[in-house]
Formats: structure tokens, C-alpha cells, sequence
């Protein structure tokens, strides 16, 4: 499987984490995830404790602080919509600062911030520790239907190069003296998108073509097969296991 160059997501390391197998880390994030979203949002102590735990993995992988929560900001939207829901849901009403704010609003806000942080942060991490080639690779190794697989890497490859496409059209449209003023000139922003489309398609036309000619059959071939011990898969469980404990005792209590 083809790769492209590292994404501004990866920071390159050599800590246990980063050494791990993709599709340990991959099954270890996904399952963290599952056991949060799982977590009644009356456990209020649980997401801190999760927040310790992703806390934690981020030490081991020796990524900084300051890099993580940089990359958080993408939840920005979902923040925006969890404060609206206090004022716009039904039902019991309670005094908070002078407002009149809806008590299940306010629950339904906390389990979308609280949910959602630590879901995007455990994908930041992910992605922090593990190059999008080799996410690739875990997929695969994790027989996620091929055809999903081989999108996804088109995707990631050939993106950088539809955006450099864009850049340059858009280069040549100063240069032409064009500047975007207006609704006047969303006519020729929709061309440009229009052209970028065709473009865009005729590469994929000719690629495809290119790699049929060299034997393409539907899937690329793997020439560094990874495959994790007993102990990796062991490593990568401690986060999902601690997780889950931490659910249990949060269904119980």
C-alpha cells in the first residue's frame, strides 16, 4: 500500500506508543471510544477519571500538552451546539447566573462536552502517534472491507494534490487581476469549483488507467505486513480494560 508524506496530525517519536502495531492502537482507541459514549452521564467522577487516563497514555507517547489541546479546537462546533441546548430544550427548569436554563439541556450539554472531548482527544492521539500510511495498514489488518480501505488511501494521497490544483487556479485568477468581492462574483468561484471537478476527474481517469496497465486487480499490494505480539495487544488493552472498569463502577454506583 502507497504512502504519502507525514500529516501535520503526526508527531514523530520513539515512545512505546508510537512503536506499537497500528491495528492494536486502532482497536484500543475504538474501544476506549465505545466504553466512554457506554458511560451513564450521571458519572460525573468517570469522565475525570478517563480524562486521567487519556492524560496518561499522552505522557507515555510523549506528546505535549500544549499540542493536544491545540488539536481539540476541531470539537469547536460541538461545543457551540452543546451550549444552545440548555436554553432551547423542554422540561425542568432551574436558576443558573440569572438564567432560566432546562436541567435536562444541561445534562444533555455535559454528555455531549464530555463524551465528545475525550472521543476527539483519543483520536488526536491516534493520529498523533501513528502515520496515516500505517493507519492504513492497521485497517487492513483489521479486515475492514477492502474497498473502504482503498478510498481512504486515494483520499489521503491525491488530496494535497486536488488542494495544490485549487491553489494554482486560484493563482491564476490574480494574476489575472480577480478578487473576490461579492455575491457578483460567486459565478466564477462556481466555475472554478466546476472545473476543479473535471480536472479532478479526469486525473482519477488517467491514474486508474495507469494502474490497471501495471496489473491493479482491486487492491495494493502490502510489502511490510505488521503483526503484533501477545504482549503489544496486551499493552495497548491496559486503556479500553482501566476504561472499562472505570464503567462498570460508574453502572453500579
Amino acid at each position: 500500500m502507497g504512502a504519502g508524506h507525514a500529516h501535520k496530525l503526526y508527531r514523530h517519536g520513539h515512545s512505546p506508543i508510537h512503536t506499537l502495531p497500528p491495528h492494536c492502537k486502532l482497536a484500543a482507541a475504538f474501544a476506549f471510544v465505545v466504553v466512554v459514549v457506554s458511560t451513564p452521564r450521571e458519572a460525573v467522577w468517570a469522565f475525570g477519571l478517563y480524562a486521567v487516563l487519556i492524560a496518561a497514555v499522552t505522557a507515555a507517547a510523549r506528546i505535549p500538552a500544549g499540542f493536544l489541546l491545540r488539536r481539540l479546537l476541531i470539537e469547536v462546533p460541538f461545543v457551540a451546539f452543546a451550549v444552545l441546548m440548555p436554553f432551547v430544550a423542554q422540561g425542568e427548569r432551574v436558576e443558573v447566573l440569572g438564567m432560566s436554563l432546562s436541567v435536562s439541556g444541561l445534562w444533555g450539554a455535559w454528555n455531549v462536552l464530555a463524551k465528545g472531548t475525550l472521543g476527539v482527544a483519543a483520536s488526536v492521539l491516534l493520529a498523533s502517534t501513528t502515520e496515516l500510511r500505517a493507519l492504513l495498514l492497521g485497517l487492513q489488518r483489521l479486515k475492514l472491507p477492502p474497498l473502504l480501505v482503498q478510498i481512504a488511501s486515494f483520499m489521503i494521497r491525491y488530496g494535497d494534490v486536488i488542494t495544490d490544483e485549487l491553489r494554482r487556479m486560484s493563482i491564476a485568477r490574480r494574476s489575472r487581476g480577480f478578487e473576490a468581492a461579492g455575491i457578483r462574483h460567486w459565478g466564477v468561484l462556481a466555475k472554478t469549483a466546476g472545473a476543479l471537478f473535471i480536472r479532478s476527474y479526469e486525473r482519477g481517469e488517467r491514474v486508474h488507467l495507469a494502474m490497471v496497465s501495471r496489473g491493479y486487480a482491486g487492491s495494493m499490494p502490502v510489502i511490510d505486513e505488521v503483526v503484533a505480539t501477545r504482549a503489544q495487544w496486551a499493552y495497548a488493552a491496559v486503556l479500553p480494560a482501566a476504561a472499562l472498569a472505570v464503567c462498570l463502577m460508574g453502572w453500579i454506583l
